[in-house]
């Protein structure tokens, strides 16, 4: 983790220097936070992931059937049949066979061609938590960012981010994306009762720690 963090400050560092330093154009500066991004990316891909001590909430919709579902869950949220871009059907193969690394990686190039493909930062976000065993790393965080500033209203990236925030023990920070999400989704949303119903369950799930630390 503290390989993570110096490496994280060192990003930050270069691109200030960059930035205002050397006066990089603003034009620019889109292209250098991503290439930074991979820098952390591959970083994240190579290192250990940090091990969290937090309580994970089961969220068992998602759990049960692993990367395939969470696929399948994406689409659903897109409301379209999969994707027909090669990269991104590519990088679900791997993901469906636990190949994450790979993922993430055929994903790093996708987002490269295409800065403004909210799917591929969203699947990378995904394939780098998967990779992380859950563990929520910057680089990922970024990719959450990214996928969001890409379609703000796009149901995807709120929903995955607080699944990972969930999966990783941060309950209540997930449980409030998941609480803003629901109260801005349409009542004839087709992902609104499953929202419903995963929002449910870390109530349920969090109730039960709460209960559990009063007894101690």
């Amino acid at each position: 983790m503290t390989g993570l963090i110096l490496a994280i400050g060192l990003a930050i560092m270069c691109f200030a220097v960059l930035a205002w330093g050397l006066k990089l154009p603003r034009k620019l500066w889109e292209v250098t936070g991503i290439a930074l991004l991979l820098g952390l990316t591959g970083y994240a891909l190579q290192g250990s992931p940090a091990q969290t001590g937090a309580p994970k909430a089961p969220v068992e919709r998602m759990d049960g059937a692993g990367s395939a579902a969470m696929i399948a869950e994406r689409q659903k949220l897109n409301g379209s049949a999969p994707m027909g871009d090669n990269l991104l059907v590519t990088a679900d193969a791997f993901s469906r066979h636990g190949q994450y690394a790979d993922a993430a990686e055929t994903l790093r190039v996708a987002v490269v061609k295409d800065p403004a493909n909210g799917d591929a930062w969203l699947s990378l976000a995904n394939a780098l938590v998967q990779h992380a065993e859950g563990n929520l790393s910057p680089a990922a965080l970024f990719a959450f960012s990214r996928a969001e500033q890409a379609a703000p209203s796009h149901p995807g990236p709120p929903f995955f981010l607080g699944l990972a925030l969930a999966r990783s023990g941060r309950l209540l920070e997930g449980r409030a994306v998941w609480g803003d999400l629901l109260a801005r989704t349409p009542p004839q949303a087709p992902w609104r009762a499953d929202l419903t119903a995963q929002l449910a369950d870390l109530d349920a799930f969090i109730a039960r720690q709460n209960a559990m630390m009063q007894t101690q």
